[in-house]
């Protein structure tokens, strides 16, 4: 007999359901019983004991649906610890309905908020497994996460769709792609789409040199120049500033995105018409992808073998093509960035792909 816990934190992805399927049909087929209960929207279903007993038929028929069939939410790490409203201990509250259950694992699905929690957890005696999801690819210790291959193909067909208007038009477009700290998603889908110029968090740019790269397009003969922006791009001079400076910088800002500043600049400086198009949490949405959904069968049954192991504390990760169990402790907290020196960058370079630096 097995009882585990299962739940989705964070933002959603599209990968979410097919990772969930992997685990329990990992394990129904090879326990004798099994029982499932699935935390409604989040850590906030641990804390005040919202959830439901999940059965064979939930799992059925959800490996090709997007989003999670539980709900999500985001609780911050460091709220953590925090009373809620009434008071009440959070991680008091999220233990004691682990033990009124009798879990024997609980497994968590989220990002970097979500994995600090899960640790939390662990260090407080739980049994935990966690599965990394996210489309920006920032989780230490994997190669990968479920929901970016999904995620890389959305924001590369908009790209695609941009080519032919940009073209028609002759004018210069900006995609903006998620990822506020991260440019993995920005890279992957600026290099896959085509794109001329990709600002990414890790590399600040220099509006000059931007705009360089437009002008050196137009003169040889190119109509149009596509930039994909990550939302979290960065100039030289702002980088240069403290936390607390950008903060207060970007809380007074009049654009609605770094994405729409650098319209502006480009605009004023060269008189070229600018278009922004931002496709948001459409990066989220629609159906996983074959990738993804592979790689979450292999990450849930790997869980299940985890959990029939009693192979607790673990991040279920994936390393150069192969499933590894690494310690929470070891990667809770830290966060996977692009390298500015890192091959991929080199290549892009090489093929005359600007990145404003």
């Amino acid at each position: 007999m097995k009882r585990i816990g299962m739940l989705t934190s964070g933002g959603d992805c599209q990968a979410l359901n097919a990772a969930m399927r992997g685990v329990v049909k990992g394990l129904s087929e090879n326990v004798d019983e099994l029982e499932v209960y699935g935390f409604l929207n989040g850590y906030k279903g641990l804390i005040y004991g919202d959830y439901r007993l999940l059965t064979s038929a939930d799992f059925s028929g959800i490996l090709t649906k997007g989003g999670t069939i539980l709900g999500s939410s985001r609780q911050p790490f460091k709220q953590m610890r925090v009373p809620d409203a009434n008071g009440l201990d959070k991680v008091e509250a999220m233990k004691a309905t682990y033990h009124k259950l009798n879990l024997d694992c609980l497994v968590i699905l989220g990002g970097n908020g979500t994995q600090k929690t899960a640790n939390l957890l662990r260090e407080e005696g739980l049994n935990i497994i966690h599965l990394p999801k996210t489309i920006d690819n920032d989780i230490y210790g994997t190669d990968v996460t479920f929901g970016f291959q999904s995620a890389i193909n959305i924001a590369t067909d908009c790209i695609d769709c941009i080519h032919t208007t940009a073209a028609s038009h002759n004018r210069v477009f900006i995609v903006e792609v998620m990822g506020h700290k991260v440019g993995w998603l920005t890279l992957y889908a600026g290099v896959a789409g085509g794109a001329d110029i990709i600002l990414l968090p890790e590399i600040p740019y220099d509006i000059e040199k931007v705009i360089a790269a437009i002008d050196k397009r137009t003169k040889a003969g190119k109509g149009f120049t596509i930039l994909a922006v990550a939302e979290g791009a960065i100039s030289k001079e702002d980088a240069a500033l403290s936390k607390k400076e950008y903060k207060e910088k970007v809380a007074k800002r009049k654009y609605p995105s770094v994405s729409y500043e650098i319209a502006d600049r480009i605009f004023k400086e060269t008189g070229v018409e600018v278009r922004v198009t931002v496709p948001g949490h459409t990066q989220r949405g629609g159906s996983p992808c074959p990738y993804d959904r592979v790689l979450c069968t292999r990450l849930g049954s790997a869980a299940a073998k985890a959990i029939m192991d009693e192979n607790y504390g673990n991040m279920v990760a994936m390393v150069n093509g192969r499933i590894k169990y690494v310690p929470l402790g070891d990667v809770a907290g830290k966060l996977k960035t692009v390298d500015p020196n890192d091959q991929m960058i080199k290549e892009a370079k090489r093929i005359g792909i600007s990145f404003g630096d």
